[in-house]
């Protein structure tokens, strides 16, 4: 049994209280289904609204506190109409990936049973493939720092061998993974590389970390023409790598592949550190009004249960997480719940109760 393992909690803006109370229920209710204690709660304060109050984003207390625990769920952050004097929104999430070295962020796409697409290829509802982004470096290593004057604007991309290297070797270590559990055991590096000279460097570090992987197949695919065969044949792929920007829009073609954000997990992965949230934003115009759907929240506290799983060593977890995520292919699975943001008239209340009934069933 793991006792005493604390995550941090921070709900963030808008949607997120609401979407995370009931994912932190879920998570507890599946811990006790498998004989373990549940799992210290620290709640933190960060974002929009925290800026307003404390005139800081990101307290001292919370980054101390996401230090010392052994995992974070972080459901959203940020409101468009509270900035920063330069104009920009409130991002204290993307700030804390380089706080504490989460170097890779993994966007999941698997079709939810239940949950049509809208390809019209049957093979478009059987979706599961890993899309990885470098989440510290590219073009968003100039956050806070571009230059702007009255005749030009420059953000400029950052790609190291240093940072290139690990993101690869997370990617394949997950398709190795993967291929034991009967995938296909192949990575895709998406890039650019026969135009811009950072990206032909992206794919020599792609190279040479593959040379350490002979069990998995390496393939390359230019960005624009991946977006493309995303919507054309997603099936094709297995492990997908990429720079940070072009993670972030492919991320979210992926999840409009798999019925919308609100069906999309996502966790920002380092060597001593782990953020698991949902791919959608804070949704301030529905906030308060139940009709966001929590589902990716959910998943992302599945993904979490797993990654402790196996950071603790500890199979139990492995066992809950399972659980988690096969309750939310249950509610969905029959077809008749569907979310307000695909049509439906299910929010928070709604598919939360769908998948605790579904997950005591499994008790």
């Amino acid at each position: 049994m793991a006792s005493n393992l604390t995550i941090a909690i921070l709900p963030g803006d808008g949607i997120g209280m609401e979407i995370t109370k009931p994912c932190v229920e879920l998570i507890q209710e599946a811990l006790g289904q498998v004989g373990e204690t549940p799992m210290n709660e620290n709640w933190l304060e960060a974002g929009a609204a925290t800026y307003t109050k404390l005139g800081t984003a990101l307290p001292d207390e919370t980054i101390a506190g996401c230090r010392s625990a052994d995992a974070i769920l972080l459901a959203a952050m940020g409101d468009p109409s509270v900035r920063y004097p330069d104009g920009t929104e409130i991002i204290p999430q993307i700030e804390l990936r380089f706080i504490l070295e989460l170097y890779a962020g993994v966007r999941p796409v698997r079709s939810v049973p239940g949950i049509k697409g809208p390809l019209a290829d049957p093979r478009g509802d059987q979706l599961d493939f890993v899309l990885i982004r470098e989440s510290t470096e590219g073009l968003f290593a100039s956050v806070g720092k571009g230059s702007r004057d009255d005749d030009q604007a420059t953000d400029t991309q950052v790609i190291t061998r240093k940072g290139t290297k690990q993101v690869c070797d997370f990617a394949f270590k997950l398709a190795r993974q993967r291929k034991a559990a009967g995938h296909a055991g192949e990575v895709t590096s998406v890039d650019k590389a026969n135009v811009f000279k950072s990206m032909a460097f992206w794919r020599d570090m792609f190279d040479e970390v593959a040379a350490d992987y002979p069990d998995i197949t390496k393939h390359y695919g230019y960005v624009d023409a991946v977006a493309m065969e995303m919507v054309r044949r997603p099936w094709i792929y297995d492990v997908m790598v990429t720079e940070n920007m072009y993670g972030d829009i492919l991320s979210d073609l992926a999840a409009g592949l798999i019925g919308g954000l609100g069906m999309a997990p996502s966790a920002d992965i380092g060597d001593d550190h782990a953020v698991f949230q949902p791919c959608h934003g804070s949704a301030p115009d529905i906030a308060g009004t139940g009709k966001a759907n929590p589902t990716a929240m959910f998943l992302s506290g599945a993904m979490m249960l797993d990654w402790l799983a196996v950071d603790k060593n500890h199979e139990a977890y492995g066992e809950a997480a399972r659980r988690l995520r096969l309750a939310v292919d249950n509610a969905f699975r029959d077809g008749s719940l569907v979310s307000t943001e695909r049509g439906g008239q299910a929010g928070v209340v709604e598919i939360t109760a769908a998948v605790m009934g579904e997950l005591q069933a499994l008790a």
